[in-house]
């Protein structure tokens, strides 16, 4: 039997708010345990929420980038459930009316062509707090400090059909948020998370099978490898005749398996009401106009002018707009470069290559976008060859200084002196006769063997275009 995978993703978006949704208390991460929570986070009687106006701005610039709907009315109810992190036994949020709508995002999957995917909805809501396993023996700890942390909840409908469009769906909701300035995106401090409900079904069945949710998945990859699992998991349990149970599960990264964690509640379940210490929110076409107007340069704009105004394929546009920083790194080395193609090149190469492997993001990058320029007008005006601009790149990495600095400090200035180069040539042909004579017989394969004869002569200094011309003179001559 051929089956079909149906994935949907809830993505938890933290706010980049100084204050938490409903209190003055601050979000800053880090902080000792129960440092930052006020009377209402900590479920104190008699304390009432006020809801915090740039959680609201960040939901609308959301919205509006997803070209959702951005509701007049929402409402925020109270979902109610016992945690031992969650004070108040309810946590804020809305259900029924939710601030933004209906929407789409468009993504680029590694597995197939541009798809477009349908935004259910986006709502606020309320953080929990953080139960504590470690140094408790046989306790638990609680810190409060994340409860009442805002949160977007971004739902998609099911309409990912792999993995891999799940994780392009993730990365460019990512990307999205971080361009609109509304949360850091940060996975490893918890501001970035996903939940992912997947099901298989028959292929050609509308009916959608029965779904598992896998919880709080903190890296793309994760993401990936659980999906992967849960799918042929569902699958070979159906096909030996079993039947796959509504539940919530846990990705185990260590053993590369998903686990169950607990059944997965209904609505219903959490017994959803209006919260009655809340109006409803009501936005006026004046504040969203406002924050229409503060929206950037949004990641699938940006791509298409790099493409436009600078020449770059698709691909190179794509990976360059990944992050507003390093589109913002990648301009201002064009900007005193010059050449855009070759700016693309060394940033997509030798500078991600090296972030990469120091696990550094653009942002924390040693070479700074004016130091690139510098060792790229270099190697336009032919002072270096693009082999020594790699040398000359990796000083400058560890600190060596400008691309002027280390050119000079060891003496790597590019040979262009016509009869400099000329002697190196005849002296490679002189000394490898036999490699003529096969040359000369139609082996023309062996130019490339006497460029390096040359290259290896001049310590990799000799300009490679006149080397190639004089060499070819000279061996058909």
């Amino acid at each position: 039997m051929q089956w079909e995978t149906v994935i949907g993703l809830e993505l938890h978006a933290q706010l980049a708010t100084r204050t938490k949704i409903f209190s003055g208390a601050p979000t800053a991460y880090g902080a000792e345990a129960n440092r930052q929570a006020a009377a209402i986070d900590l479920g104190m009687p008699g304390m009432l929420p006020v809801l915090n106006e740039r959680a609201v701005r960040f939901a609308v610039r959301l919205g509006l980038a997803l070209d959702a709907d951005v509701a007049g009315r929402s409402v925020f109810a109270r979902k109610n459930y016992f945690y031992p992190d969650l004070p108040k036994g309810y946590q804020i949020s809305q259900y029924e009316l939710p601030v933004v709508g209906t929407g789409h995002l468009d993504i680029d999957p590694e597995d197939g062509p541009r798809k477009r995917v349908g935004v259910t909805r986006a709502h606020l809501e309320e953080d929990a707090g953080k139960s504590l396993h470690e140094g408790f023996a046989r306790m638990t700890g609680i810190d409060l400090n994340r409860a009442g942390t805002p949160l977007l909840e971004i739902v998609s409908e099911p309409e990912l059909r792999t993995a891999k469009e799940a994780v392009a769906y993730m990365k460019k909701m990512h990307s999205l948020v971080r361009y609109l300035g509304i949360c850091d995106g940060n996975m490893q401090e918890g501001s970035f998370r996903c939940d992912a409900n997947v099901s298989v079904r028959p292929v050609g069945q509308t009916e959608f099978g029965t779904r598992a949710e896998l919880k709080n998945l903190n890296s793309f990859r994760f993401v990936e490898r659980a999906i992967n699992y849960e799918i042929e998991r569902q699958i070979e349990l159906i096909e030996d005749g079993g039947q796959v149970i509504q539940e919530t599960r846990l990705f185990d990264p260590d053993r590369g398996e998903t686990r169950s964690m607990r059944g997965k509640e209904e609505a219903h379940d959490y017994r959803y009401f209006p919260d009655p210490d809340l109006l409803p929110l009501e936005i006026t076409t004046a504040f969203i106009d406002e924050v229409r107007a503060e929206l950037p340069e949004l990641p699938d704009a940006k791509s298409a002018r790099f493409q436009q105004d600078y020449g770059l394929s698709g691909y190179d546009a794509g990976v360059l707009t990944g992050s507003r920083e390093l589109a913002d790194y990648f301009e201002a080395v064009v900007a005193t470069a010059g050449d855009a193609k070759l700016s693309a090149n060394w940033v997509m190469g030798e500078l991600s290559g090296a972030l990469n492997k120091a696990s550094l993001d653009i942002t924390q990058s040693p070479v700074d976008a004016a130091t690139l320029a510098g060792l790229l007008e270099r190697i336009r005006d032919e002072t270096i060859s693009g082999k020594i601009a790699k040398e000359v790149f990796e000083a400058i990495w560890d600190g060596e200084g400008d691309a002027d600095t280390v050119i000079s400090a060891r003496g790597l200035r590019q040979v262009t002196d016509n009869s400099a180069i000329e002697a190196m040539v005849d002296e490679a042909i002189a000394a490898n006769p036999e490699q003529l004579e096969q040359y000369r017989a139609g082996k023309t394969k062996l130019m490339g063997f006497f460029v390096g004869q040359v290259m290896k002569a001049s310590g990799g200094k000799a300009n490679p275009q006149q080397v190639n011309e004089i060499l070819k003179r000279r061996l058909d001559g």
